[in-house]
C-alpha cells in the first residue's frame, strides 16, 4: 500500500484508527494480502518463473498439501480441474535450480506425476485495477457475488 493511514483517513475523512481498524479487517478476513505478495520474486534473486502441474494421489492430499507448503520457491498452490490435480507457481534461480525443486515435489509423498512449463515473457502483470474500475463504474465494488 503505497498510503499512508493519515493519507487515507485525510482522504476518506475518517480518524485514523478507524481505517487502521477497517485496514485490519480487511486483512482478516482475506481481502486484502499480505505485503509480500507484491514482492518481485526476481529482485530476491529467483528470476524463472515456471508453472508444475501435479496429480497426486487423493488418499495422501494432505501429505501432498503439507510437503508442497514446505517449499519456498512454490509461491502459489491451486486445486484445479483436468488432467492435474494441482497447478503450483514456482520461482527458481535458474534452470539447474528449477530443476532440484520440481524433484522435490516429484518425491513428495502421493505425487504421481508432474509437468513442468517455464514462463517467457510476462505479457499482463498481476493486476486487480482494471476490474476494479469496472465493478466500480458499475456499481459493483462492494457487492459480493451471492447465489440465488
Amino acid at each position: 500500500m503505497d498510503a499512508s493511514l493519515v493519507e487515507i483517513s485525510a482522504r476518506l475523512g475518517i480518524s485514523r484508527n478507524t481505517v487502521h481498524a477497517r485496514l485490519k479487517k480487511l486483512r482478516e478476513g482475506g481481502a486484502l494480502r499480505p505485503p509480500s505478495t507484491a514482492l518481485s520474486p526476481a529482485a530476491l534473486g529467483r528470476p524463472l518463473l515456471a508453472f508444475v502441474t501435479v496429480s497426486v494421489s487423493q488418499q495422501e492430499i494432505d501429505h501432498v498439501y503439507a510437503a508442497i507448503a514446505a517449499i519456498p520457491e512454490v509461491v502459489e498452490t491451486h486445486t484445479t480441474t483436468g488432467d492435474a490435480d494441482l497447478m503450483l507457481r514456482v520461482v527458481a534461480r535458474d534452470t539447474v535450480d528449477l530443476h532440484r525443486i520440481t524433484q522435490r515435489i516429484q518425491l513428495a509423498p502421493g505425487v504421481h506425476r508432474s509437468s513442468t512449463a517455464i514462463a517467457t515473457t510476462e505479457v499482463i502483470a498481476p493486476r486487480m485495477s482494471l476490474l476494479l474500475q469496472r465493478l466500480a463504474g458499475d456499481g459493483q465494488a462492494a457487492a459480493p457475488h451471492r447465489k440465488p
